[in-house]
């Protein structure tokens, strides 16, 4: 439902509507199972395969995000670029440790913000 959700901000090219939902989500106070990441993380990449057209990074990163702080995993949205060729990319980071895409993700892009 979240891919969806977030769909519809980039098709209305809600881009700043989007960053305000991943960024205001709350960290739910719930301790969560200490598999929950995986599961999560799990969830969002079987929803992104059986999901109507391609997902992008963004709705992907957002929905990852927004889940995984909704229970009660301190998760971050980041946001990245590099100039030549210029390419941009969003990821999940989980106390500094990509959780939704290669680990060396961070090598290949200059962070431009989190949330």
């Amino acid at each position: 439902m979240k891919l969806i959700y977030f769909d519809l901000y980039l098709a209305r090219g809600s881009f700043g509507a989007l960053y305000d939902k991943v960024r205001q989500q709350q960290v739910g106070k719930a301790t969560p199972p200490p598999d929950a990441i995986e599961r999560i993380c799990s969830a969002v990449d079987i929803a992104c395969i059986w999901y109507w057209k391609e997902a992008l990074c963004l709705q992907r990163s957002a929905a990852t995000s927004c889940l995984l702080k909704s229970h009660g995993i301190g998760a971050q949205m980041v946001i990245g670029a590099q100039q030549l060729p210029f390419k941009a990319h969003a990821w999940v980071e989980v106390d500094g440790r990509v959780v939704n895409d290669k680990p060396y993700v961070p090598e290949m892009y200059a962070v431009l913000d989190r949330c």
